[in-house]
This record gives structure tokens, sequence and C-alpha cells, in this order.
């Protein structure tokens, strides 16, 4: 990987882009426009990642007042799902317990800058906390499958499953070109300063659409359209 990232091809989204690396991703990168991307991550979840909805349907359902209910984010990039989820449910009074990974040191630096209660930030992988006998109440993630390989989804998915007692959300992008459009324009002023706008344009690029992810899921796991133009692939017990 190049220390500016790679694109490759041109901008048909009649096909999952396979092949760009995010410029975010690259060893080299600028540090001070990485440091912006993360910071901006937190605008860009708040408009388009629906996780207030998430939280108030799926999530909140299953905390309690009393009981501490355990909740693991895998790839939390700049920590601000975990915080968000950690501030609602306080709000409302329910007791939540968040461990939040990520492999790269990067972000793990970023997020330890503004430490939350209840949210513990830790650089690993998944199959790390499967290995050490890890489980959770809830497993959930933001934008990560379109990053993965087709083995790497395949392990971190089979990681979800054995990581959780009663429920996966992996919440993405859906590729979809009016969301595209749209997100090209909003995100241009901010091209030069950080990575959101080049990076959020091949995540879409890399994102799934609906009938692509269920083919590639094993039994057992759902995928469901939400507005706008995202996909959730969920699993609970007794799925199969």
């Amino acid at each position: 990987m190049s220390g500016t990232g790679t694109v490759r091809g041109g901008t048909s989204l009649a096909r999952r882009d396979i092949l760009s690396q995010e410029f975010m991703d690259a060893p080299g990168c600028d540090p001070d426009r990485l440091d912006r991307t993360y910071r901006q991550f937190r605008t860009v979840n708040r408009l388009v990642s629906g996780w207030r909805r998430l939280y108030r349907h799926r999530i909140r359902p299953v905390l309690d007042t009393h009981r501490p209910t355990t909740l693991l984010d895998i790839g939390f990039g700049a920590g601000d799902i975990s915080r968000a989820l950690m501030r609602w449910a306080a709000h409302d009074r329910l007791v939540l317990h968040t461990t939040a990974i990520d492999p790269d040191v990067r972000a793990l630096r970023h997020a330890r800058g503004r430490p939350t209660a209840g949210v513990r930030f830790e650089q690993a992988s998944s199959a790390d906390l499967v290995a050490r006998g890890d489980r959770y109440d809830l497993v959930i993630s933001n934008h990560l499958l379109h990053h993965l390989d087709p083995e790497a989804l395949a392990g971190v998915l089979a990681d979800s499953r054995a990581l959780s007692r009663r429920l996966v959300i992996h919440n993405d992008l859906s590729r979809g070109r009016a969301g595209y459009g749209l997100y090209a324009v909003a995100t241009l002023p901010f091209a030069r300063r950080s990575f959101i706008h080049q990076d959020g344009l091949l995540s879409i690029r890399r994102s799934y659409r609906r009938g692509e992810l269920q083919a590639v899921v094993a039994p057992g796991w759902r995928v469901t359209p939400m507005f706008p133009q995202r996909l959730l692939l969920t699993w609970e017990p007794g799925d199969e």
C-alpha cells in the first residue's frame, strides 16, 4: 500500500471496488489529516449511520437499570459510536459497559485522548477476544464490513457469533449512486484537509448491495436495508 492510498478504476458502481485502498489506512498517511478525519467521523456518523434509531429499537430494549449489559464494538475507528451509545444509555439511566477494539494503534491513541466512563478502548482483533474466552451480550460494528476481504469477513462474522450472547449488529454502507453523489458534494470542502471526502467515496464504492452481502454470509445472518442507503447484517441465537 502506498503512503497516499490507492484508487483503481473509474467511478462505476455496478460492481464493488475490491482493489482500491483507503488513504487513511496507509501507515505513512499524513497524521494531521488523519486526526482531522477521526474528528469528522462523529459528524458523518451522526448524520447518516442511524445508530440513534438502532439504539432505540434494538439496543435499549435489552438494557437494564440495575443489571449491567456488556457491549463489544469491533473496529471502533474514532470511538464516537461507543461514546454515543454510552451517553444515550446513561441518559436513560440504563447500565451499559462497553469494550471497543481496533487493531490500529493510531485509532487507539486518538480514542484514548477522549476517555469516556464505561468505555474501555483496546488495541485488539475479534480473534484475540475469542482466544481469551471473552463473551458479551451485544456485538456491533460500524463501517467495518466493506474493509474486509472474503476470508477476513468470514472470520469476523464467526468471531461475532462466538463473542455474542444475544445480538450482533454490523451496520454498513450500501452502494448506490444517489448516496455517492450526495456525499461527494457535501464533503468536497474537506477534501484537502482530511481524508473524509476521498475515503468516504472509496467506502461507498467498496460497500455491498443487499443481494451481494446475503450471498457471501453464512446461514443465520439477516441482511436488511436501512435509510439512508445502509445495510444491517444481524444475528441472534436461534436464527440458524
